[in-house]
């Protein structure tokens, strides 16, 4: 037979996954959104009966109106360790339908990540049990390793450069290579340990 403490830990604990759902009813959109840095995930509420007006990025409040009068307009915040600027419109579609459409540095999501897939080289790889994500900002050289920016070492070589640095104990280097096609242009490759690793598309 249960305890009386067991019985009331049990109510607490239906009670917090009760009003977690009550506070989660006004959720209206979730986006991922693939930085430098890591990928971002944002939620936004919407209550179209009070206005109130909620974002959430990576699970952490970061902007919460209770009563909105005017229950369309738009919500400005930043993401990620570069404090990228975010902003989700909020559009009235007909009668009380609503249109929630996300944008990164005044682009449309999917605008600025085609964009980013052509700034950016992303490889995803498992090293002693651990999986890391490396990026590189191709405008910058910049390298960055599951959400922290790396210390390199750029070297000129006979076909190019390669900018060196380490995951843990592993030699890693990106050598840019030209690809003698202009649409092309430089290609960048992963080397771990003397192995190529292959580019991780869309990330």
């Amino acid at each position: 037979m249960a305890s009386q403490d067991e019985i009331a830990l049990f109510e607490d604990e239906v009670r917090s996954c009760y009003s977690h759902l009550g506070t989660m009813t006004d959720l209206v959109a979730v986006w991922e959104v693939a930085l430098s840095d890591g990928i971002h995930k944002i939620e936004f509420e919407h209550g179209t009966t009070s206005g109130k007006r909620v974002v959430y990025v990576d699970g952490k409040e970061e902007i919460r109106r209770e009563w909105m009068f005017k229950l369309v307009g738009k919500e400005t915040f930043s993401v990620g360790v570069a404090k990228t600027k975010a902003t989700i419109n909020i559009d009235a579609v007909s009668g009380f339908a609503y249109e929630y459409t996300l944008e990164i540095d005044g682009k449309s999501l999917k605008k600025y990540m085609e964009n980013r897939s052509k700034t950016t080289n992303t490889w995803v790889l498992h090293l002693d049990g651990v999986d890391f994500r490396i990026v590189l900002e191709k405008d910058t050289m910049d390298v960055w390793c599951n959400g922290k920016k790396l210390e390199t070492a750029g070297e000129f070589v006979d076909d190019g450069t390669e900018t060196h640095f380490s995951i843990d104990n592993h030699e890693c280097y990106i050598k840019a290579v030209s690809s003698g096609k202009r649409k092309e242009g430089i290609i960048h490759t992963l080397i771990v340990d003397d192995k190529e690793i292959a580019e991780t598309a869309c990330l």
